[in-house]
This record gives structure tokens, C-alpha cells and sequence, in this order.
């Protein structure tokens, strides 16, 4: 028996979708990288810089759980969208640092294949998210 009542919510406009289909693709990244550093640490190295590396596996794990959280409510979302490319585009600021400081670790595609959308997606939520806004 129907009641007559739709559960389903209308379908979202594109520009929402691609804000939303990014936001998955950070929380996928962020969950199994936060996950797989928490887990391998970096005990080569001293105690002190395999604390620091585990502390921020879990701001990296934490700020997965809230990409997935955010793509999941992308109808109420607002400035946490903005924020949330910001620390994309700040850790590829990092990145970017790090290879200015000490080289690139080989093999170097990896690592560049690390950069790039950590650089470029950001920008892609940040516009898509603005254009979603003004609708």
C-alpha cells in the first residue's frame, strides 16, 4: 500500500553533485590514509616524529569522517565546504614545501599523483560549491 508521500529528495543540480562527488573522493582518501598511517606510524624514525606522524594520521582520519559527513548534507552545507578545501589545498601547500625542502620521493609519479589534485580540487569545490550556493 502507498501513502502517497515520496521519500525520495529531488535530484541535485550538477554543480552540488560535483561538490559533493569531491567531497567523497577527500573522505575516501582521508579515512584509508589516516586509517593506514595510524596504523604504520613511522617507527623508523625517533619516537617524537612517529608521535607527531600517528597524531596527524588522526586529523587526517577526523577530517575524512567529516568530508563524508559534509558530501552526505550538501543541501545544508556552507562555510564547512570551504574550510574543508582549504586543508586540502594547505596540505598540498605542504607537500609543495617538503619536496622545496628535501626533493621529491621517488617513485616521483606517486608523489605527483599526490600533488596535483590536492592543488586542483580544492578549487573544483570551492567554485562548484559557490555556484551551487547561487542557484
Amino acid at each position: 500500500m502507498t501513502t502517497g508521500v515520496s521519500t525520495s529528495q529531488p535530484t541535485l543540480p550538477l554543480a552540488h553533485r560535483i561538490t559533493q562527488v569531491s567531497l567523497f573522493v577527500v573522505a575516501l582518501i582521508a579515512i584509508m590514509g589516516g586509517t593506514l598511517q595510524m596504523y604504520l606510524g613511522e617507527p623508523q624514525v625517533s619516537a617524537r616524529l612517529d608521535n607527531v606522524h600517528r597524531f596527524m594520521a588522526g586529523v587526517y582520519l577526523s577530517t575524512g569522517i567529516i568530508s563524508f559527513w559534509a558530501a552526505r548534507t550538501i543541501r545544508t552545507q556552507g562555510t564547512l565546504v570551504y574550510l574543508l578545501a582549504l586543508g586540502v589545498f594547505m596540505a598540498g601547500v605542504g607537500r609543495l614545501v617538503s619536496i622545496s625542502q628535501v626533493g621529491l620521493p621517488e617513485p616521483a609519479v606517486v608523489w605527483l599523483g599526490y600533488l596535483i589534485p590536492e592543488l586542483v580540487l580544492p578549487f573544483v569545490i570551492a567554485l562548484t560549491h559557490r555556484a551551487a550556493l547561487r542557484r
